[in-house]
């Protein structure tokens, strides 16, 4: 089958605004222009989702955390209530990833979570992580402001990253240097080490309450004098997210940034990052921004492997919609042997990209988990097509268009199989890299 460019950089695009994507979802795509497409599915945030009136964010009851005095068997009760909570929340997160009707809303969160990244194996509260996953996704297309600041007071935020034992008489430096580093200006991008040492000192004072919100506590806050990149001022959490935003190299990070988690493993060329800078603005527009990203002429060129979410994500999108909690246990369980269980990054700078997915040892998990999504399929469309057009079939219920040559004749061999052709299609460069 062949495909014509306006469908393969349709294609290209519907990948990168969620998990995966369906000849269907590409044939829309084509049939309402690329342009018009990316604009109205980033303006639909608001539109009611019925996969996401499906799929309410569950409640959790506070933890009461023990005392060092308590008994060993209360300690094993609490961290088994925790723990279960923690699984309910990364499993409530799949199934929205699965169900939600327009992808883009979830598929951004993501990317936020792995920007600002935050552990769960660390903060060990599931108010708290939803929380942060809530603020990515009410946050996450207007200005990077807001949010950056909302980062910087955020209650899983600051456990993440010692916020709560920063104070004014012993600065702790995490959170200023990660912030400044990983999150809004990158690493040698004109900070020093004065710098964060006088972040750090904006930053004091913050505390989670028991409700789980964050708390300025004014008696632990240095309110003296504080410059930081070159900005001098009784600075606090709002000033020194200001002065490092306000640093001439924020804005190009940013972007650049950004263009890595979206659009290719590689960073953007200084055209296309001159573009996409410009595009997010004074005003650091981030609807803007992604905007710019998905319709900028160098996309076309852009090469990324899919991560394990987005494989997987995708891969029931396509076959197997209506997943049970059975199927959400073994999505978590599959996830977290990739390396990529959703609310545990491996450290703040967030998940790896790149042929890091590709390894050996992960081969044949996916190779399971492809076989199992395939044997479930809920989506006929292969099983019902004749031998013949098993493997367009596929390529088109999959998204990549078509096969090269190499794979189809994999395919070839198991067209007589739809589970087995189905499962390989999954495993597929095609399929793979986006």
């Amino acid at each position: 089958m062949s495909q014509s460019s306006d469908w393969t950089s349709a294609a290209r695009v519907v990948r990168r605004m969620g998990f995966g994507a369906t000849g269907r979802e590409v044939d829309a795509a084509v049939a309402r222009g690329i342009s018009t497409y990316v604009t109205e599915s980033l303006a639909g945030q608001a539109v009611d989702d019925p996969g996401v009136r499906a799929t309410p964010l569950p409640h959790f009851d506070d933890i009461h955390r023990l005392g060092r005095s308590a008994s060993a068997s209360a300690r094993k009760r609490v961290n088994a209530q925790i723990g279960e909570q923690l699984s309910e929340l990364t499993e409530w997160w799949l199934h929205r990833m699965v169900a939600a009707s327009n992808p883009v809303t979830e598929k951004l969160t993501f990317i936020w979570h792995s920007h600002f990244a935050t552990s769960a194996a660390k903060v060990r509260t599931a108010s708290a992580m939803a929380g942060q996953n809530e603020t990515f996704r009410s946050l996450g297309l207007g200005g990077f402001r807001p949010l950056a600041y909302a980062m910087l007071t955020d209650p899983a935020m600051l456990r993440w990253l010692d916020g709560q034992q920063n104070t004014k008489k012993a600065p702790n430096e995490n959170l200023a240097r990660e912030f400044m580093e990983l999150f809004a200006l990158g690493h040698g991008n004109g900070y020093t080490e004065t710098d964060v040492r006088e972040g750090a000192r904006a930053l004091t004072g913050w505390r989670t309450s028991p409700s789980g919100t964050a708390v300025l506590r004014q008696a632990e806050h240095d309110s003296g004098t504080k410059t930081v990149l070159g900005v001098t001022g009784p600075l606090d959490a709002a000033g020194f997210c200001d002065a490092v935003l306000g640093h001439p190299a924020s804005a190009g990070f940013v972007a650049s940034r950004l263009w890595q988690r979206l659009a290719g493993d590689a960073p953007p060329s200084a055209s296309a990052a001159q573009r996409l800078t410009a595009a997010y603005g004074p005003q650091r527009d981030l609807r803007a921004l992604f905007g710019a990203i998905l319709t900028d002429p160098e996309l076309a060129q852009a090469s990324a492997v899919q991560s394990p979410v987005e494989w997987l994500v995708g891969a029931h999108r396509a076959l197997h919609p209506r997943v049970t909690h059975a199927d959400l246990h073994y999505m978590a369980t599959t996830l977290r042997g990739l390396g990529q269980l959703p609310f545990y990054p491996p450290d703040v700078g967030g998940w790896p990209s790149g042929q890091a997915w590709l390894s050996t040892a992960a081969t044949e998990i996916r190779w399971d988990a492809a076989m199992r999504v395939a044997k479930n399929a809920q989506n006929p469309s292969i099983v019902d097509a004749s031998p013949t057009d098993r493997i367009d079939a596929a390529a088109h219920l999959l998204g990549v268009g078509r096969f090269s040559d190499r794979s189809a004749g994999v395919l070839k061999q198991s067209i007589g199989n739809p589970v087995t052709l189905t499962a390989i299609a999954l495993n597929s460069p095609e399929y793979l890299t986006v």
